[in-house]
């Protein structure tokens, strides 16, 4: 797998057919792939299968979360299909996480594995509901920080919170970011949102970008917008 983009199309569609129909206009060069619960479920690990036979780097977005024997057989049923990253939660601790890094490691095709902290969909009052009292960054800090001591390449967050983090957990630790939308898109159901451009420059290493490019009547031409945009930071 050759690709070297920093953009993560996310195939957030109910069908296998729906998402190929889509995929057909990419190429391997242009983007990354995302696939995540819904699609999964759905089409199963013959699509996961189909994409990388098709060099596509895969993030298998299924943010596992169980005790960790069961996590880390999942990991490693995961990088069996030969995906590029795959993630757990972070709030299921270290010994998960450390299970999950442990599983993966003795594999001859071995996955980013990465960790989510704090959705971002849930802003200061959702996690107030759940009895999460800290701030949003100050749960993602010590989450990703707990991630990094068990091993893990990096965490998913929201833009706004890669700056802090690069600075308290260096430059090699891997900040995937949803909740991107190019300007002038609509933010959807995600609270904390940036433009591709401000991500990077904050420390972003890898954007994921759904509906923008998914509904999209052209595209490959937004991702080339947003390739331009990108690398001009």
């Amino acid at each position: 797998m050759a690709s070297d983009s920093r953009i993560i199309v996310a195939l957030d569609f109910p069908s296998a057919e729906q998402a190929l129909a889509l995929v057909t206009r990419l190429s391997p060069e242009l983007c990354r792939l995302k696939v995540g619960k819904e699609l999964f479920t759905r089409a199963g690990p013959q699509l996961v299968e189909r994409l990388v036979q098709q060099d596509f780097d895969v993030f298998l977005d299924l943010k596992f979360h169980d005790i960790p024997n069961t996590v880390a057989a999942a990991c490693r049923a995961a990088t069996e299909l030969g995906v590029w990253m795959l993630n757990v939660h972070a709030l299921g601790g270290r010994e998960m996480m450390q299970a999950a890094r442990e599983a993966i490691n003795s594999a001859a095709h071995k996955p980013l594995l990465i960790a989510v902290t704090i959705l971002t969909s849930m802003n200061e009052a959702a996690l107030r509901e759940v009895g999460l009292t800290k701030s949003a960054q100050e749960h993602v800090l010590a989450l990703a920080a707990l991630a990094k001591t068990a091993g893990l390449d990096g965490v998913v967050c929201s833009a706004q919170e890669a700056k802090s983090l690069k600075a308290a957990l260096g430059q090699d630790f891997k900040l995937v970011t949803p909740g991107i939308r190019p300007s002038g898109a609509a933010t959807g159901d995600q609270k904390r949102v940036m433009t591709p451009g401000a991500a990077i420059q904050a420390g972003a290493n890898y954007l994921v970008i759904g509906r923008p490019v998914t509904q999209a009547a052209d595209p490959v031409a937004v991702l080339e917008d947003i390739r331009q945009e990108i690398a001009q930071r």
